[in-house]
């Protein structure tokens, strides 16, 4: 049957694949040999492709002309499609079992005459193959620690489907880029080559590797005589009495219970010194030069406020944790400490936080000031000589930052009771507002009005109206 014929071949199935890999398994432990060098096995896995380009060419260049051809000549399953495992024999000599598998959906044609050469579908043939690799690596002659180039020789067994096997001699290149000593990326290109009687049904190809590859199990990695399984530090160079751990400063404390590896110390402090001698040792002594408090991590308090010098800032005078360890302000000298004063750049009085309070007197000159205020007739709008009055109010409302006040309108009895009630209304808003866009706390006024509800004087002369038409500031408690 010839090979570009394959069209119906039943897929692989499950058995096949286990024969696969117990077959890679069986051969991997007959190579097992005792150890002899650092990291001596290894694993590989990744994606692999089979062309068969190499078996339709009629001359040596076309075998060699689309070698990566992979768009045209490659079958490439797209999944982890072949494992590897080797071991390291001796010199740069290492061998291995690869086991892999494909679809074939690719296959190269001899071509006719001058014809180009044909890639047809051979009906995706399941392709799973188990080779033996003896590799020879150069990375040593390069003197190179990370670029591995090798070469290869082997042997194996190929099967195409249910229906097809035979034996294959291989060989080829392979190049790994290592990242670390135990990780690099492979890429392996291997020609197997089958024998002329059954090469009609299975052609000689190439099959491509590309993977990672993971180094393991080494030997004495420190080189101080002790074997990485026995050696408890085996990334350090150590002494035998402490299970290949070192004792970097000599002070008969492996470095793993030291807490000071590099300088000596007593076993007191579990190898750490205590240069100040306070009883802390330095590797936590906050203030390891200068002797200190337990409770400040060794640190001193020389005021012995409570306060840490380094925390301090007035650390010669006693003071609160809250204010650095400085005595509390009171920068208006009204003995009340600026932390409780309300009021801190302005003397006020203790039963007022700190604050002045408002005295009766200022409460008249308030309201003195406020019985001036003019407004527009029948309007909440200000006459122009008011402003000067309305400036003062605010002045004295300054005086006393935490106190609140009531703005309250009244007018005579002209006119209907609801249209003097909101007139009202809105001349005392009018002062409040003017005395906040003034710098008076929006929240410390409140404004109303009371028509003509409440009358100081007589409604029936000029003057008794007058007084009527009023504002007045109370302090609100």
């Amino acid at each position: 049957m010839p090979y570009y014929n394959y069209y119906n071949l039943i897929k692989l199935s499950m058995k096949h694949l286990n024969k696969l890999f117990v077959a890679m398994l069986l051969l991997a432990g007959f190579s097992s040999q005792a150890q002899d060098s650092n990291n001596p096995w290894a694993i590989t896995f990744g994606v692999n492709a089979v062309d068969t380009r190499v078996s339709a060419a009629s001359k040596l260049e076309d075998q060699f002309s689309q070698f990566f051809n992979a768009r045209d000549n490659w079958n490439i399953l797209p999944a982890v499609s072949f494992v590897n495992v080797s071991k390291h024999v001796g010199g740069n000599f290492s061998f291995g079992i690869t086991g892999s598998i494909n679809k074939l959906t690719r296959f190269v044609l001899p071509r006719v005459g001058e014809g180009p050469y044909e890639v047809v579908n051979p009906g995706d043939i399941n392709y799973y193959a188990v080779d033996g690799v003896i590799n020879y690596s150069m990375m040593n002659l390069l003197k190179s620690k990370t670029i591995d180039p090798s070469l290869h020789v082997g042997g194996g067994y190929t099967w195409l489907g249910d229906v097809t096997s035979a034996g294959t001699v291989n060989a080829g290149l392979g190049l790994t880029y290592w990242f670390n000593e135990t990780v690099g990326l492979s890429y392996r290109a291997t020609y197997k080559h089958s024998f002329e009687d059954v090469r009609e049904d299975m052609p000689s190809h190439m099959q491509h590797f590309a993977g990672l590859t993971f180094k393991f199990g080494g030997s004495d990695k420190d080189g101080d005589g002790i074997y990485d399984k026995d050696d408890a530090c085996p990334e350090e160079a150590g002494l035998p009495q402490f299970k290949g751990c070192p004792d970097t400063d000599g002070d008969g404390i492996e470095n793993s219970k030291d807490s000071c590896p590099d300088v000596a110390g007593p076993a007191e402090f579990n190898g750490c010194p205590d240069t100040d001698g306070d009883g802390i040792a330095d590797n936590v002594d906050a203030c390891p030069e200068v002797a200190g408090l337990k409770a400040f991590g060794g640190c001193p308090d020389t005021d012995g406020d409570g306060v840490q010098d380094k925390e301090d800032k007035c650390k010669d005078v006693k003071g609160p944790k809250e204010n650095g360890g400085c005595p509390w302000p009171d920068r208006d000298g009204d003995k009340v400490l600026d932390k409780d004063d309300k009021c801190p750049d302005v003397a006020g009085t203790v039963a007022n936080n700190g604050c002045p309070e408002v005295t009766e007197e200022a409460i008249k000159r308030l309201n003195d000031y406020a019985k001036t205020i003019l407004f527009d007739s029948g309007k909440a709008s200000f006459q122009q000589q008011t402003f000067p009055v309305l400036q003062a109010i605010t002045a004295i409302l300054k005086e006393y930052p935490t106190a609140n006040f009531s703005i309250e309108g009244h007018t005579d009895s002209d006119g209907k009771d609801a249209t003097n009630q909101k007139l009202s209304e809105d001349r005392a808003a009018a002062v409040k507002n003017y005395l906040v866009e003034n710098g008076i706390a929006a929240s410390r006024l409140t404004s109303a009005g009371f028509g003509e509800s409440k009358p100081i004087d007589t409604n029936k002369t000029k003057a008794g109206k007058a007084n009527n038409r009023r504002v007045e500031v109370k302090l609100v408690k």
